[in-house]
């Protein structure tokens, strides 16, 4: 028995050693069901260890990876999923991404995902799917793969990046999208508007952008070393936010983007 995507998630980016090991803890301990890591991160076996000595069964838990760039030939792409697999202490993880578009398309994508596709008819993963891709790189993949194979494209979502060319795209696919960096590490929690709809809720700002996101349909993976901050979080799907209040949060959109580094695709 395998569950699906929880709609929140944990995630773990730019967290190392200690500090990672008690926040998936603490995530689960309270609730968290899916959690995210990456090759990138150099967390998966804190990640792994911190799963293991939680209790949780297997079976009630989503675990995803992503596939760093330089593993993406076809010749890496499964040595480098059996890697994370070991040290996440997993015979199988539920969603494998590959992680960025190869840099400058170096790796053919065909090439990537037949061996991702792969991997999952070897029952290393149960879904595949993308990360940072375009339009252009979705139109490629859909035509590979099948919409239906891709399970979500991970990107960065938050008010201030609404990435909606690409979030009308991919609803029109029928292809699931998955936020990262909701909260653009902390800026959309300054916004007044944020704050003034979080004050009318009785609500911290946070789970008002999560709750906006939730409600579009996107699954979400913030990430926080605090308790108090993951359990709120965790409580953000409990929110509902009236037609007006996410129309003035959709007004924030100013195509701020806060993950763009030098290899990055030509954004949409």
């Amino acid at each position: 028995m395998s569950i699906p995507m929880p709609a929140i998630g944990l995630g773990t980016f730019r967290l190392q050693g200690q500090t990672v090991i008690d926040s998936v803890r603490s995530g689960l301990e309270l609730g968290y069901r899916h959690i995210d890591t990456a090759q990138i991160y150099a967390n998966e076996a804190e990640v792994g260890q911190a799963i293991a000595e939680s209790g949780v069964a297997r079976d009630q838990l989503f675990i995803t990876t992503k596939i760093w760039t330089e593993n993406l030939a076809a010749e890496r792409l499964i040595p480098s999923l059996e890697d994370s697999l070991a040290k996440l202490r997993l015979e199988q993880v539920d969603l494998t991404l590959i992680h960025w578009p190869s840099p400058g398309d170096a790796v053919p994508l065909a090439e990537s995902l037949a061996a991702l596709r792969e991997a999952k008819r070897r029952g290393l993963t149960r879904l595949i799917g993308v990360s940072n891709f375009t339009i252009a790189h979705l139109q490629q993949a859909i035509a590979l793969l099948g919409a239906g194979e891709i399970a979500t494209n991970q990107v960065e979502l938050h008010p201030l990046l609404q990435n909606r060319e690409l979030a009308e795209f991919a609803r029109a696919q029928g292809i699931h999208l998955t936020a990262y960096m909701p909260l653009a590490y902390g800026k959309v929690l300054a916004e007044p508007v944020v704050q003034r709809i979080a004050a009318a809720h009785d609500a911290t700002p946070a789970q008002v952008a999560l709750a906006w996101l939730l409600q579009q349909g996107y699954a979400v993976i913030p990430s926080s070393t605090k308790r108090d901050n993951l359990a709120g979080n965790l409580a953000a799907d409990r929110m509902r936010l009236s037609a007006a209040e996410m129309a003035e949060i959709a007004a924030l959109d100013r195509g701020e983007r806060v993950a763009n580094p030098d290899f990055a695709p030509d954004w949409d």
